[in-house]
């Protein structure tokens, strides 16, 4: 099944909502890690628990890929099938920025289109590099997600844990659907891209 681009219409939805957020936001920052590897956070992840928007409010199967380019910005694709688990593909294709002023390397800007820039918070990422919880500082996005396409309950909860520890209102995440079972050559695909390069060309 073809892999559908983000449209420009449904992209400027998504760089709104983020922006008004960030520009409404007045909470006391979230909390971060002391510091980030951005090579080590690089690559695959599984998107198990998420805020979700208009466009991506059915997905399932989602993935998040961050690839560090050499200009320093993160290479970003979000993509998923849209509403099940033999849906379309869709792909979101923002760049990650880093703080330069935040030494912890867990503050960055993104961009889904110019001049839009929204706060993207990486609140947590474990010793190993196998799962982690992104944030904004509004408290209304958040996404959870490992290494591996399955997740155990315990794990899920614990992570939702820290969001509520980070004060975040748990009635506005959603599990998001994991089921690879007849996905097999697109996991396959996805592993391999690895840190090699971006999931999806510029």
């Amino acid at each position: 099944m073809p892999i559908k681009h983000f449209t420009l219409s449904s992209l400027a939805l998504v760089a709104c909502l983020w922006f008004v957020s960030a520009c409404a936001s007045s909470r006391p920052p979230l909390p971060t890690p002391e510091a980030v590897d951005l090579e080590k956070f690089m690559g695959i992840w599984y998107v198990h628990g998420y805020t979700p928007i208009l466009v991506d409010k059915e997905a399932h199967n989602a993935v998040e890929h961050y690839y560090l380019n050499e200009d320093g910005e993160v290479d970003t694709t979000y993509q998923f099938r849209d509403g099940s688990f033999t849906g379309e593909i869709k792909s979101y294709t923002p760049t990650g920025f880093p703080t330069e002023d935040d030494p912890s390397g867990a503050r960055w800007k993104m961009q889904f289109i110019w001049p839009f820039k929204a706060n993207y918070v990486i609140l947590y990422v474990c010793g190993d590099y196998q799962s982690t919880i992104i944030g904004h500082p509004s408290r209304k996005y958040a996404w959870i997600m490992t290494r591996d396409h399955v997740i155990e309950d315990a794990d899920y909860k614990a992570l939702l844990q820290k969001l509520e520890a980070a004060d975040y209102d748990l009635s506005i995440v959603q599990r998001l659907p994991q089921d690879w079972s007849d996905e097999s050559e697109r996991l396959k695909e996805l592993e391999k891209v690895g840190t090699s390069a971006p999931l999806v060309e510029r």
